[in-house]
């Protein structure tokens, strides 16, 4: 099968029907490319991709702790997670589960005994527009855990469900394949055919960066275009 929306994407392998459906041999990037995005800040990635394809500030990292991966995405029944464990199957150590619940935000989908699973996987974490629970025991396991909320409810495991579908998650488009990097300031998208690219302009906005400190700390305190763009605006003189 070929996504309309991804012109790039490779054929995957389908059992099911639609709504209840899981597509496997996802299109990944290079290992080695995704490895160039460890340690890469959320907030630089998404101003090197015009200030876009970040997650809304409520998906929020549940144990502290950053990730980096590819995609398994989820289309998940409100109140079920059927697809969820099944993802995690399907998962490759270092994938990135990313689960949308269509909205429930009171039915936990993932909790201690999935993350124990996951951990002894090596899955490299996950991300819930929805709820998730036991975070204690989570963060215990060093599992990279972000969602919507946290909630006691749990869920049913009937489905249907999908896996490896496009899918909303934090009010951002995401594809199977797509790199997923994650921090303590929020989650970015980096669409996998875009990812060689997205390096290149986030290592040359860090290096402005730096060169910016550096006039700073040579004195140069407040950027002069800032003045001019005020006096462009009649604002001062």
């Amino acid at each position: 099968m070929n996504f309309s929306s991804n012109p790039g994407a490779q054929a995957m392998n389908q059992t099911g029907k639609i709504g209840f459906r899981i597509f496997t041999d996802l299109p990944r990037p290079d290992n080695g490319l995704v490895e160039k995005f460890h340690g890469l800040a959320a907030a630089n990635l998404a101003d090197a991709m015009g200030r876009f394809h970040f997650m809304d500030p409520q998906i929020q990292p549940r144990t502290g702790l950053p990730l980096w991966g590819v995609a398994v995405t989820v289309l998940a029944r409100p109140a079920d997670n059927l697809m969820v464990h099944k993802a995690m199957e399907i998962a490759k150590p270092g994938d990135i589960i990313v689960v949308d619940t269509c909205g429930n935000t009171t039915s936990a989908v993932f909790g201690e005994l999935m993350g124990t699973s996951a951990a002894a996987a090596k899955i490299g974490g996950l991300v819930v527009d929805g709820a998730i629970r036991d975070v204690s025991a989570l963060a215990a396991l060093k599992f990279p855990a972000y969602s919507r909320t946290v909630s006691a409810g749990g869920c049913d495991k009937d489905g249907p469900g999908e896996i490896n579908v496009p899918i909303s998650c934090g009010n951002t488009f995401v594809m199977p394949g797509d790199i997923i990097v994650g921090d303590l300031e929020g989650v970015v998208v980096i669409p996998r055919e875009d990812a060689p690219a997205v390096l290149d302009l986030v290592h040359a906005l860090m290096n402005r960066e730096a060169a910016r400190i550096a006039e700073i700390e040579a004195g140069q305190v407040f950027k002069a275009e800032i003045n001019n763009t005020l006096k462009s605006k009649g604002v001062i003189s």
